[in-house]
């Protein structure tokens, strides 16, 4: 028996865990997706006959779809509601996988990447408007921390495990397995996935609500000055996830410390299992708080401490790098914290948006940054190749990562200027004057 409305907003009803659950399966996809370049270095190197410049946008242009359609996705997702969108973006995103997997031609190789990036855009606003609809809002800081450890779980599955299949059976049989994924996620989403409990307003749950004008929702977002706030500082403490272990991490560890493919692969993903740990706790503890700001702040401090001594602190044992690398992800997942404090600041209606907006911020990064640390790379390259792939010194690297520490630092700074919510909706009066 379905529940009343009144019900939901105590407690969650059983079949919400399966909607919530397929969502973060799309979401464990997305992950998977956007950091599998990262074991395939040298393999996408050699296949498509490129250096790290244009690698990095190769890997980037999943980065560039991404961020730059969370605000469609909010609108649409706030429209048509999550079933319809999410199915339908897995579809696009299995075809992205199918295309990339199967070229030999750089040209498709990017028109695979950009629709994977593309279909993969809607996972993470979808799964988190489905859990807007089915779960009380006190519980939604821990929800949204499941959420991004089903994400980093796709993270760690795209770097050892993925390595050691790619080692077997080579990268491109492997993406087409990938995209054959994507097609029964989507069948499965289609058929089960409720947009909300019977009954609910939309403007309760951001789900498929009534037509609104799509830019007065976006308007209303964007006017907001902790909007934007929480937003470049989710962007800033992304850094290391989508700089470092989403493409550059391994060959850098393989560099620095002469690792094997397989064990740089396993100690990059620790930013990822940090992050899966991370993101839920900070839900709890904030949840359980009352409090947004403080844990930003100490994380921000914590991501940018441990950063700077895996790059810079010489002589470190690799246990020390693994350790702080785990550390840096830990603290980087306290991110999440930001979709519930901007969820607090803007009105019910326009919740799908609010969470694109602070995810295109978030995603962004990576679509900046990855191109930006090959571009230095490049400009430091001393011209060594193994096998027809570039080979860059560890000291090109530590100019070429340089940029994850500056953005921890920006996201310290950020932290000091966040209002605190205390966990609850902020009132009409208060979200004007935010």
């Amino acid at each position: 028996m379905t529940p009343r409305p009144a019900a939901i907003a105590e407690r969650a009803p059983p079949i919400a865990w399966i909607f919530w659950g397929l969502g973060a399966v799309f979401f464990c996809y997305a992950f998977f997706q956007r950091v599998a370049p990262s074991v395939m270095v040298d393999a996408l190197m050699r296949d498509f006959a490129v250096g790290g410049a244009v690698l990095g946008n190769l890997s980037a242009i999943y980065f560039y779809a991404y961020a730059g359609l969370q605000l469609p996705v909010g609108l649409c997702i706030d429209r048509w509601g999550p079933r319809r969108v999410m199915a339908t973006a897995l579809l696009v995103a299995a075809l992205g996988s199918l295309i990339f997997a199967m070229t030999e031609k750089l040209g498709l190789a990017y028109l695979g990447r950009l629709l994977i990036g593309g279909g993969c855009a809607f996972g993470f606003v979808g799964t988190l408007t489905l859990a807007t609809a089915w779960f009380p809002l006190r519980r939604f800081a821990l929800i949204t921390g499941l959420t991004m450890l089903a994400g980093m779980s796709g993270a760690v599955l795209g770097q050892a495990p993925l390595a050691a299949l790619v080692e077997a059976t080579g990268w491109r049989g492997t993406l087409v397995g990938a995209a054959a994924f994507g097609l029964a996620l989507a069948v499965a989403i289609g058929l089960v996935v409720r947009d909300r409990p019977p009954g609910r307003g939309d403007a309760e749950t951001g789900a498929g609500g009534p037509s609104r004008p799509m830019l007065a929702s976006l308007r209303q977002v964007a006017s907001r000055r902790q909007t934007w706030i929480l937003s470049l500082y989710a962007a800033a403490q992304a850094a290391s996830l989508l700089g470092f272990a989403s493409l550059w991490g391994v060959p850098y560890l393989m560099q620095a410390h002469e690792l094997s493919r397989p064990v740089a692969a396993l100690s990059t993903s620790l930013v990822s299992i940090g992050w899966a740990l991370g993101a839920p706790f900070s839900g709890w503890v904030s949840d359980h708080t009352g409090r947004r700001k403080p844990p930003l702040v100490i994380a921000a401090a914590v991501a940018l401490a441990s950063m700077l001594a895996v790059l810079y602190l010489p002589g470190l044992p690799l246990a020390a790098v693994q350790a702080l690398l785990f550390l840096n992800g830990f603290a980087g997942g306290h991110m999440i914290i930001c979709y519930g404090a901007a969820r607090e600041h803007n009105p019910g209606e326009v919740v799908a948006t609010t969470y694109g907006f602070v995810n295109m911020c978030s995603v962004g990064s990576g679509a900046l940054l990855q191109p930006l640390i090959g571009l230095l790379l490049d400009l430091n390259w001393d011209g060594r190749l193994e096998a027809g792939a570039r080979v860059y010194s560890a000291a090109a690297y530590e100019i070429g990562l340089s940029v994850i520490p500056i953005s921890f630092l920006m996201a310290f700074l950020l932290a000091f200027l966040v209002r605190e919510t205390w966990c609850r909706p902020v009132s009409l009066p208060e979200i004007a004057a935010a």
